[in-house]
């Protein structure tokens, strides 16, 4: 498979066989057509687009329309690439489904987490602080950060702080535990990046942990 573009729904819970209760993420993964079909010979390596959710013709600007009729695809309101070793089994109008995973894969899900704007040591790194009683002035300040002498400046690297979150993060080794093809749904095990209804791509793990 080479991947599937959908939106976080949130998070449940699900029990299985055993009785066991398994929190899942839900995850409505495509439709998504492929847009084009990118190789070696034309582009210099190869990879796949794909499109997910529909669009007017009047919310797209010419060469975004232009990209989409020249290689015969459908209107997208999102557009991913995907890297692939050999993409030569699709073709532009292609579309893929949930049904293209199975039950029990391993899977990475990657997006972009929840921005937490400007925030200090103690959130961002998780400082434990300074003195919380007797006039203290140092509870949440980071502390010395560098020398006078040598080097006479701050490192680059120390953790000060600074914005935190809306970053690309890829959540790995996640496993499908159920898939619903009438309402193009898949759950899979675990938390994933972003809030709800955020944009996250799905693709099969690229080294699976052990015992998963």
């Amino acid at each position: 498979m080479v991947g599937l573009i959908g939106r976080k729904l949130g998070m449940a819970q699900i029990f299985g066989e055993n009785g066991m209760m398994i929190p899942v993420t839900v995850i409505e993964a495509g439709p998504c057509p492929v847009l084009q079909v990118k190789t070696e010979e034309t582009d210099g390596y190869r990879a796949v687009q794909l499109g997910f959710g529909e669009i007017e013709d009047k919310r797209l600007n010419r060469p975004e329309l232009g990209h989409i009729k020249k290689h015969g695809g459908k209107n997208a309101r999102v557009i991913r690439e995907f890297r692939v070793e050999d993409g030569s089994e699709l073709n532009s109008g292609d579309v893929l489904t949930v049904e293209k995973l199975e039950v029990g894969a391993i899977v990475d899900v990657a997006g972009i987490s929840k921005g937490r704007g400007f925030q200090g040591v103690r959130k961002r790194h998780g400082f434990s602080g300074g003195p919380a009683s007797h006039g203290s002035k140092t509870g949440d300040l980071p502390g010395s950060v560098g020398a006078s002498a040598y080097p006479n400046r701050v490192w680059k690297g120390k953790k000060l702080p600074g914005h935190m979150g809306d970053v690309n993060v890829t959540v790995q080794n996640l496993k499908v535990v159920q898939i619903d093809p009438e309402r193009n749904l898949v759950l899979v095990r675990g938390a994933v990046p972003g809030g709800p209804r955020s944009l996250v791509t799905i693709r099969l793990a690229v080294k699976s942990k052990k015992g998963n």
